[in-house]
């Protein structure tokens, strides 16, 4: 019986007080009431972050890009101490002289340098329209049938053709360019933007300085002055320096030479002055078209007319742009004038526009 009793004692389940079982039960209830509002609260949770990624993702893909055709580091013609220079596509002028021919057109291009090639035939296999083609040994590209895909240009390790100008971010350019930050802090340089025209890229170029400045750089934009000035005055907060490129003072060989009209850009240069920039004038200088001493007049009496202007740049001709014009398959207007003008000349030069201004004017 002992034994019994004990056993039937140690299989007995302890019993709860009928307060605690009601407390229990309410708990139960509690959790089957308020599992909706849960479950509820939950999607709502997830909705908002849903709604987040969303916007975000929405506002990354509204975010203006820009069509980028070169980003040169450790520039130090372009602006004061060492920069970044971000060359953007895009021109509304057709300057004879251009030494950038490849940053004229608004979209991607093909170059192509045949001596480069080496015929290992990837570009052939590649190309959806057959633009390259062998023919009696050499490589054929025929411009007409390309649709400027790049394809071919992923393939060609020897670069004999590359892809001028690609889509980038506001972040991805800021990413390249403070990869140098320690260089532009200890030389006061920063980021200059060129081209092309930035202002024909000007969502894309306004919220790049705007970055550039958030991040605390030097600013420089380099302009033809071929926009409006409501555009302009957007600019203000952004931009440090002006480089104004002056090209032609006499409005019949301005129209000649660059295919757009003088006065438009006078009035941009008129504003800025008004609006307080500082400008430094870019003066590219021609030997048989524009290396005039009326031309040299004019520059001096700009530089004296407008307090805005601090400098004056003399930028030699060049004939890089020929062979570059070459590449794109394009012919430049001055493939006869192959030579670089003599120190002495651009001395000269300097020297008759620095005797008609007080504003210091150097060599770029």
């Amino acid at each position: 019986m002992h034994n019994s009793f004990n056993h039937q004692f140690q299989n007995q389940k302890p019993r709860i007080p009928a307060r605690q079982k009601k407390l229990r039960h309410l708990d139960k209830v509690k959790k089957i009431i308020a599992l909706p509002y849960l479950i509820y609260n939950g999607l709502l949770k997830k909705e908002a972050s849903c709604r987040t990624l969303l916007q975000e993702e929405n506002n990354m893909n509204s975010a203006p890009k820009g069509l980028v055709f070169d980003i040169m580091k450790f520039a130090i013609h372009d602006g004061p101490g060492i920069r970044s220079a971000v060359f953007l596509k895009g021109c509304p002028l057709h300057c004879h002289w251009c030494h950038n021919p490849e940053s004229i057109e608004s979209k991607p291009e093909i170059s192509f340098i045949p001596n480069k090639c080496i015929s290992c035939g990837y570009c052939m296999r590649v190309c959806p329209n057959t633009c390259h083609q062998l023919r009696d040994k050499q490589h054929v590209y025929i411009r007409d049938n390309c649709s400027r895909c790049g394809r071919c240009t992923t393939e060609c390790h020897a670069r004999a053709l590359e892809l001028i100008g690609r889509e980038m971010s506001v972040d991805e350019v800021m990413g390249e360019v403070l990869k140098d930050l320690p260089f532009y802090q200890t030389s006061g340089g920063g980021l200059t933007l060129s081209g092309g025209e930035p202002m024909l890229q000007f969502e894309f170029s306004l919220a790049l300085m705007r970055e550039a400045k958030k991040a605390g750089l030097h600013v420089c934009l380099e302009t033809s002055g071929f926009s409006t000035g409501e555009r302009y005055e957007e600019t203000l907060p952004y931009v440090d320096i002006y480089l104004f490129d002056v090209k032609e003072s006499d409005p019949q060989k301005h129209l000649e030479f660059t295919g757009v009209p003088l006065e438009p850009i006078l009035n941009t240069l008129e504003f800025l002055d008004k609006h307080g920039a500082t400008i430094f004038l870019r003066c590219p200088i021609i030997p048989g078209l524009n290396a005039r001493d009326d031309h040299f007049e004019a520059i001096g009496r700009l530089a004296n007319s407008h307090k805005a202007v601090a400098r004056i740049d003399i930028e030699p001709y060049h004939p890089l742009g020929i062979s570059k014009s070459d590449r794109i398959g394009k012919k430049s207007p001055l493939a006869m004038l192959t030579r670089f003008p003599e120190n002495e000349e651009s001395e000269t030069w300097i020297k008759k526009i620095q005797a008609l201004t007080e504003k210091p004017v150097s060599l770029s």
